[in-house]
Formats: structure tokens, sequence, C-alpha cells
């Protein structure tokens, strides 16, 4: 009776902390009926080219003869393929902004990228291959778009993507959410601005985090979730017993040893 009695109190426990852990696994707490609405990022925030970044660059027009010159140089290819597949492999192509934000471009010769945006950048070689070919139209895409989440996520990694336009929510989503014991309202941000890394705390749990900076992820941020206080003190204490286990076990083997020894002796 007493086993049965025992048994149901400790199964009350697990359930009232069960219930009392939930309440620290919700987003945007704040987001209730009689709270100011969050405004959202502004909807013109755009990732910045930087050295290192990749961009892939074609240039069409109605007449393909006329752009080609603005295009890297496309494989040697046999006469079996045709010019779908000579732009798919064209996209291939691809640009390697320098350590001064510089890309050296066919024709048009060395630009200076860094900072633009892809935008940007496909307005201004649209406006300089305006001069010599009609209606040019220009791609850019930034495809080294990459940020890593580690910590107390799901799957922790390195995650791409293939929009410019991904959120902190998009990589957490990626990396399969957060575990109970992340914490939700003390999330790292890291980040390299102007040179320098920067790091920033974000609170999962303010629904004002959609008018946050760091809302929107640039190329390389990492994510850290931080392990909540029950977590540290778990490992804590699985630490400090493991350390028990080995002096009481490292006791145990020199008494052992000793006993053999008094044994031995004592038959002898």
């Amino acid at each position: 009776m007493k086993k049965h009695s025992a048994l149901a109190l400790l199964t009350g426990i697990l359930l009232l902390s069960g219930c009392k852990s939930s309440e620290n696994l919700t987003y945007f707490v704040n987001n209730r009926p009689g709270v100011q609405a969050a405004q959202m990022a502004p909807a013109e925030w755009k990732i910045k080219i930087e050295p290192q970044d990749e961009l892939a660059i074609t240039v069409t027009s109605d007449y393909p003869a006329a752009t080609a010159p603005y295009n890297l140089p496309l494989t040697q290819m046999n006469s079996k393929e045709n010019m779908s597949t000579q732009l798919a492999q064209q996209t291939l192509q691809t640009y390697i902004v320098d350590k001064k934000g510089d890309i050296a471009f066919p024709v048009l010769g060395k630009i200076h990228v860094e900072g633009m945006t892809t935008d940007q950048l496909a307005e201004e070689l649209t406006r300089r291959i305006s001069a010599d070919v009609e209606g040019p139209i220009v791609r850019v895409e930034l495809i080294n778009f990459k940020v890593n989440v580690l910590g107390q996520v799901t799957k922790p990694g390195v995650y791409k993507s293939e929009s410019e336009r991904f959120t902190i929510l998009d990589a957490l989503a990626e990396a399969e959410d957060l575990t109970v014991y992340g914490r939700r309202d003390n999330v790292t941000l890291i980040r390299e601005e102007n040179g320098q890394v920067t790091y920033n705390t974000v609170n999962l749990e303010d629904a004002n985090l959609l008018n946050s900076p760091y809302y929107y992820l640039k190329q390389n941020d990492a994510i850290y979730v931080e392990p909540t206080e029950a977590l540290r003190g778990q490992a804590a204490y699985n630490q400090n017993n493991g350390y028990k286990l080995q002096v009481i076990s490292a006791i145990v083997s020199g008494v052992s040893v000793i006993a053999s020894l008094v044994i031995a002796l004592t038959v002898k």
C-alpha cells in the first residue's frame, strides 16, 4: 500500500513539474489582447553584399548574341546540348567578391559591389549594359547565404537559404525548434558588422521581436540557444555524482587490493 502511495505521489510531482515547465515553451507571450501590437521590421530591409560573398549573375535579352559577352564564358559544349542546357550551366558561373568588395565583370571591368543589395547591383548593371544593348535583363543572386544554429535545438547545424528574406524563426524551424531545455528569452545572435563581431540578445517571448534588427538574418549569422538553469543544474549534478562515483570506485578498488594482500600474507 505504501509503495502505491509513493508511486502516486511521484507521478503527481512529475505532472506538476511538466505543467510548470510548459509555461516557458511559449513564443510571443506578450502578444495578447490589450497588449500593443508589434510592428513588423521595415519591408525595405535587404541583405547587403559583403567581401567573400558568391554571386550568380546572368544577363539576357531578346538578342542573346548581344548580351553573351556580358556573361562568363561557358564550358565547351557538344552539338547535342541545346540552349536550355547552356543557360542551366551558365547560372553556375559565379563571381566571388574580393577583399576590397569588387568583382571583375566581363566587358565592364572591375565593379565595386560591397554595400549594395542584389537589386541595386542588378539595376546598376542594367544601366551600364543598356548603353550598348537594348533591353538587357540582369539577374543577381546571393548563393552562399547560410546561418549556423547551435545550442539547445533539435538539430544543430549549418542551414542554407535560397531566399535573402530569411528570419530567425525560419532558421529555428530548419533546426526543428528549440528543445524543452532551451531558453526562449535569452537567445544569442552572433553577427559580424563592419569588421567587428557583435553579440545580440533576442527574446523569442517578446512579440516585438518582429521589429528587431535581428528578426531578419544576414549571411553567416550564428544563433546560439542557451540551456535553461534546470539543464545546467542537472549537468552539474551528473558531473558531481560522476566524480563521486569515480572516487568511491577508486577507494573500493584500493581497499580490495589491500584486503587481497592481507589475506595472502595471512595464509602464508
